[in-house]
């Protein structure tokens, strides 16, 4: 057996100090944590496995991209306030210290599948979709306009560091003069709108799909701020996957697929926004665009993208950022109508 190093020896004598561990042995299995965690899967005979995550100063990106590590803080209170909402949308907690180090909380193994890692193979699910604009979407109307949860999350500054600066304000900075304005004039937007309780970073591979549910994982992003920015961050990512899907044998299919599962969640989080919906959608289709250029031109750009289909992101969100906002709801059938002439 491998020599556990200092700082997994640390991370078990914590564990076993908060009593989430008993003397004696136990294993730390690293696990896919992204670019933002280091999260591990902790085993030890007589006890049911869980997962414990610690945020990293310097994301694991090629840019210089440094947030301060005590964003864990609001991913524990958005999973607390989640569960008080949904409790069967995420992981249950297992330690009751939001300013603790570490999160430790529960372990979904078999039976539950990362939603990323399904839509990159080409399994493309509508309910899938659905089920996960209810959940967002109930999250957002039990949040809004809440003093409580708005005391909560009263700093934007994880937001800033991690969206506003790595998203808007760094793709800006290779734009042309017009598109760069109107980015950084919706950066500011986002930073002063307080609406609801935000994800943030909800995204297909911090959704876990199984059981008929959805599990949502991955908070630290989580602020008090626009919906929007939620529902866009979401449709970006499924219509970033057609465009992935575009030229592969045999999965032409999946574009159809991936459209119906981008109309079904919008359609999901509207019945759940009731009057609230209309405005929502509409801002967020104005921003989707602007994270077309944010994964292309910014700090995190998207990793299964070729140059080819980087530079058609561009091209296509470029249009469309300076279109007028009346078009805005236009975005989704334009851009489908676009990969058909890729």
């Amino acid at each position: 057996m491998a020599e556990k190093s200092a700082d997994e020896s640390g991370v078990l004598d914590y564990l076993r100090g908060a009593g989430l561990l008993a003397p004696g042995p136990a294993v730390l299995e690293s696990m896919s944590g992204g670019v933002s965690s280091d999260v591990w899967l902790v085993r030890q005979e007589g006890r049911v496995p869980f997962v414990v995550k610690r945020s990293v100063a310097k994301l694991r990106v090629k840019a210089d991209w440094r947030a301060d590590p005590k964003r864990l803080r609001y991913e524990f209170l958005f999973l607390q306030r989640a569960a008080a909402i949904e409790p069967r949308s995420v992981p249950r907690l297992l330690c009751g210290n939001p300013d603790a180090p570490l999160i430790a909380m529960e372990f979904f193994g078999h039976g539950f599948a990362n939603w990323k890692a399904q839509l990159l193979q080409g399994n493309i699910s509508t309910d899938d979709a659905r089920r996960a604009g209810q959940i967002i979407g109930r999250i957002h109307s039990a949040t809004t306009q809440n003093s409580e949860v708005e005391a909560l999350f009263l700093s934007m500054r994880f937001f800033i560091q991690l969206r506003i600066e790595a998203y808007f304000m760094s793709a800006a900075k290779h734009q042309p003069a017009q598109v760069a304005e109107i980015l950084r004039a919706e950066a500011n937007r986002l930073t002063h709108h307080r609406e609801c309780l935000v994800h943030g970073d909800f995204s297909p591979k911090n959704l876990l799909m199984g059981e008929g549910r959805v599990v949502v994982l991955d908070c630290e992003t989580a602020c008090y701020g626009d919906p929007a920015f939620d529902v866009a961050f979401l449709l970006n990512h499924l219509l970033l996957k057609a465009l992935y899907h575009k030229h592969r044998q045999r999965m032409t299919p999946v574009i159809p697929a991936l459209r119906s599962a981008a109309e079904g969640f919008v359609d999901a989080y509207s019945h759940e926004r009731a009057e609230s919906a209309d405005a929502i959608v509409s801002r967020a289709l104005r921003l989707l665009p602007m994270l077309f250029l944010a994964r292309v031109d910014g700090k995190s750009p998207v990793e299964y993208l070729d140059d080819e289909k980087r530079e058609f992101l561009r091209c296509f969100a470029r249009h469309w950022i300076e279109a007028s906002l009346e078009t805005a709801r236009d975005v989704v059938a334009a851009w489908f109508d676009a990969l058909e002439c890729f």
